[in-house]
Parts: C-alpha cells; sequence; structure tokens
C-alpha cells in the first residue's frame, strides 16, 4: 500500500513536470514574442553573420530573447543562419520567426538617378545594399566586361538605367551589374533602338546626349525642345557647344567633382578635354551625368524645329529663349549676361 502511494506521488510529480515542460515549450514556442508597436520590423542579416549577431539585431525587436534563443537552439538555426532583408510581423511566435529570417528574403527597393560618375553610383548602392562602395566600382570598372558588353569606361555609366529597382540588399556587385545589364537590354526596345538609329546615333551616344539635356534644363517639357537644338546642330556638322560639359571638363581636369560652378568662363572654353563640345566635335565619349528616361526619350523623341541656339530666359526662370539666327540669339544672351554679371556671380 505504502508503495503505491509512492508510484502515484512520483506520477503525479511526472504529469506536474510534463504538464509545465508543455506549458514552457507551448509559450516558448507559439506565444507572440514581439515587442514593437508598428505592423512589421525589418531585420537586415549581412552575409556571414554569426548568431550572435543576429540576436544583436532581434534583441530589441522581442519580448523575451531567451526564449526566442532556446527555440533557435532547438532549430539548429545558428547553424543555418541566411543573410538578407526580413520581416517580422507583429505578433509573431518564436516559431515564425525564426521561419520568417530563415527562408523569407525579401528584395528592397532602391532607386538611383542623376549620378555624374560611377564613383557617385557605387556611394549612392552603398547606403541601400550590404556591400560598400568599392566592391560595386572595382565590378563596374571591370575592363573585360565592359569590353564584352560593348562599353568603354568613359560611356560605362550608361549601362545603369535610373529608375526603382526590386534588388535583394545581400546581392553581389556582380550580381547587380548582370541585372542593370539586363534592364539596360530591357530599356532599349525595338522602337528605342529604331529611332537611335534614325539619328544615325549609338545607344550610348544618345544617352551621352541626354545627359546634356538634362543638365541644361530641369523642366521636363522643354527637354524635347533642346534636344532638337542638338540635334540640329548635329545634323549641320555644328560643334555642340554646351556649358555643361565645359563644366564636367573642368570638373575631371582639376580631379575635383565636389566643387560647384554657377559660371562658365571664356578661359574653359579652351579646356583640352574630349568631354569640351566647344573644342571636339560630336557626342562626348560617355555621359556628364546620369540622365533621366525622361531625357533620354527627349533626345529619341526630339522637337522638329529650326532653332540652333538658346541661352537661359531670366524673364521665366528654369526655361530657355530659343533662336534661330546667331544674331538673334546674341540679343537673347546679352540680356542674360547683363542679369548674371548684375547678380555679381563670377564663378
Amino acid at each position: 500500500m505504502y508503495i503505491k502511494k509512492i508510484l502515484l506521488a512520483v506520477a503525479l510529480i511526472g504529469l506536474l513536470l510534463m504538464a509545465g515542460f508543455a506549458y514552457f515549450v507551448y509559450n516558448a514556442v507559439f506565444i507572440p514574442n514581439t515587442a514593437f508597436n508598428n505592423n512589421e520590423a525589418h531585420v537586415y542579416i549581412p552575409t556571414g553573420a554569426k548568431f550572435s549577431e543576429v540576436m544583436e539585431e532581434l534583441r530589441p525587436l522581442l519580448e523575451d530573447p531567451i526564449s526566442f534563443e532556446a527555440v533557435a537552439n532547438r532549430k539548429e538555426y545558428p547553424q543555418n543562419i541566411k543573410s538578407g532583408h526580413f520581416i517580422i510581423k507583429k505578433g509573431m511566435n518564436n516559431n515564425d520567426i525564426i521561419n520568417s529570417i530563415r527562408i523569407g528574403n525579401i528584395p528592397i527597393s532602391i532607386k538611383f538617378n542623376n549620378q555624374e560618375r560611377l564613383e557617385n553610383l557605387a556611394g549612392k548602392l552603398s547606403k541601400q545594399l550590404e556591400l560598400d562602395s568599392l566592391d560595386f566600382l572595382k565590378v563596374f570598372r571591370n575592363i573585360d566586361y565592359l569590353d564584352k558588353k560593348g562599353f568603354t569606361p568613359d560611356n560605362a555609366l550608361s549601362m545603369y538605367i535610373p529608375n526603382t529597382y526590386e534588388i535583394y540588399w545581400n546581392i553581389s556587385a556582380k550580381g547587380f551589374q548582370d541585372r542593370m545589364f539586363k534592364e539596360y537590354q530591357s530599356f532599349w526596345n525595338e522602337s528605342r533602338t529604331q529611332k537611335a538609329a534614325e539619328l544615325n546615333l549609338s545607344k550610348t551616344e544618345v544617352i551621352s546626349l541626354a545627359a546634356i539635356v538634362q543638365k541644361e534644363t530641369a523642366k521636363v517639357d522643354e527637354r524635347q525642345r533642346v534636344a532638337g537644338v542638338y540635334i540640329n546642330r548635329l545634323k549641320r556638322g555644328m560643334l555642340l557647344q554646351a556649358d555643361p560639359t565645359v563644366i564636367y571638363s573642368k570638373k575631371k581636369l582639376d580631379k575635383d567633382f565636389d566643387q560647384e560652378i554657377k559660371r562658365v568662363l571664356y578661359k574653359d572654353l579652351e579646356l583640352d578635354s574630349p568631354y569640351n563640345t566647344y573644342k571636339y566635335a560630336g557626342v562626348p565619349p560617355g555621359p556628364i551625368t546620369m540622365p533621366d528616361i525622361t531625357s533620354i526619350d527627349a533626345v529619341l523623341n526630339f522637337e522638329n524645329h529650326s532653332y540652333y541656339y538658346f541661352v537661359a530666359n531670366v524673364q521665366n526662370f528654369g526655361y530657355h529663349k530659343f533662336a534661330r539666327t546667331l544674331s538673334q540669339h546674341n540679343r537673347n544672351k546679352r540680356e542674360y549676361v547683363a542679369w548674371i554679371s548684375k547678380q555679381k556671380v563670377n564663378r
């Protein structure tokens, strides 16, 4: 009888322990374990991260980090860490969280535009993706790749069409470059390619010309007209004589792209650079900036007119006055020079 009581007591204790363990497991695995108020939290896990680094990222987001760590170890997550961008939703339990950061790498939206050089593009990307700017720049400058794809170091920026893209945060630099080349090919559809051929310009020349248009006017509704001026000059064999190319030439020769130049001086027109369209005929060897798609399409769909000159309109800031003859242009130019001199802008 006494032994039966002991066995019964042991059984009861065992049941209590099992119930307690089951309760602990239930709480650890299935009870919500998020500590943020937003609907979701974004988690970025670097390539090669250790579990301690993952915990450092997650700890502020968890109500009970200890239970999460216990479940993570049980599911062997520390031995199977995946890098990338993950989303944890409010109210998720430990099991859901681990599943999310194990298999739920989600692309992010990135965008870039108006970058003057590959260096600027690489810097812009490093602020949005995992890699640093040097990782991107090394790949962007790869001569063998550029040659294989039909680019040169001068026009390599042309490959990157400014837009918003869905990209994996932990994408490799080579993977990003390959993706952008596919986007470049997609952008140059049959219609755009045919229009470039009708202009007797290569795709990269169109982009280089569009970069000038972009720098000349911020007004999208004026870009086709400005493009028409440069198309007219090319057809007539005239120099493009675009001030933005002079500014770019000076920055490149000075090796200082941070300098701000508001006024082109006559001596600047003599700068010996293939980008200086006051000295060298035709389209520059590469873009002086990354043109918007609107600027590229403005060149391909240029306004057909008889203007050969334009200058800033001081009565309608942001726009320009266009002229068919040099004498008419010189009158417009005198008005602009008088205005800018009055503003005391010397450089």
